[in-house]
């Protein structure tokens, strides 16, 4: 039968049903800030290629988090408006619970939830399931909305630079993640190589920002956009 489950033992079993993941991950959560033992847990699905499903609602991840999720072939992120379900599950447990998938909540909030068995409240598991389908099935996945660049509704906001028709879609533009595949370098060695070359400029607080040597080159820092801020490179781009 569902067990309570308090802030500790929420946070326990939160952790436990990523590390038993064998086959799928489902992590609905409306806050996402990940701390360096839920990155760590994450990246070693991704190395045993199990299939993870992140949807949030709002995120607060920096560029380089964003980017080294981006990079996990087998984690697929999503955005779903107006989400407010917090629900964890693998292949034979589920969480329902008021904790977010963010940091300050799993270290200060008080949070309670429940745990369930697939093994003995299979029916209570299969609408827990089929509901966290159905919202992963509304949401918009991050991967492929970042590579879309801009849409249509995008072209009156202030991220279209001044002066380049919309109509473009940036054909000749990469995204970080996509550069690096090209090259055959992971994200994170990209934006240092940017860096050391003068493209990009590494700020004090740890982010990045377009350098003048870049923006003559061709690169574009996309600020202001749902997802986050993005570098857009020139599809012949090198940091050299």
């Amino acid at each position: 039968m569902a067990k309570f489950l308090n802030t500790s033992a929420t946070n326990y079993f939160l952790e436990e049903l990523i590390k038993d993941a064998r086959e799928r991950l489902i992590l609905i959560s409306p806050f996402l800030k990940l701390n360096d033992r839920m990155k760590e847990l994450l990246a070693d699905k991704n190395r045993l290629k199990i299939d993870v499903r992140i949807v949030y609602g709002k995120s607060e991840l920096q560029p380089r988090e964003i980017e080294w999720l981006r990079g996990l072939t087998y984690i697929r992120t999503s955005f779903c408006k107006n989400l407010h379900a917090k629900c964890y599950m693998n292949e034979e447990l589920c969480i329902v619970t008021s904790l977010n998938l963010y940091e300050f909540s799993q270290v200060n909030n008080n949070e309670m939830g429940i745990l369930i068995r697939r093994s003995e409240d299979g029916q209570l598991y299969k609408d827990a399931y089929d509901e966290a389908q159905r919202i992963i099935r509304i949401s918009d996945e991050v991967r492929i909305s970042l590579e879309r660049v801009l849409s249509e509704s995008d072209s009156k906001s202030s991220v279209e630079p001044v002066g380049k028709p919309v109509d473009q879609e940036r054909h000749d533009k990469l995204t970080t993640s996509k550069l690096g595949q090209k090259l055959g370098m992971k994200t994170a060695d990209l934006l240092d190589r940017a860096v050391a070359s003068g493209h990009i400029e590494l700020l004090d607080d740890g982010k990045h920002a377009l350098a003048a040597k870049g923006e003559l080159a061709g690169v574009e820092f996309i600020a202001k956009s749902r997802f986050g801020p993005y570098f857009l490179w020139p599809e012949d781009f090198h940091p050299v």
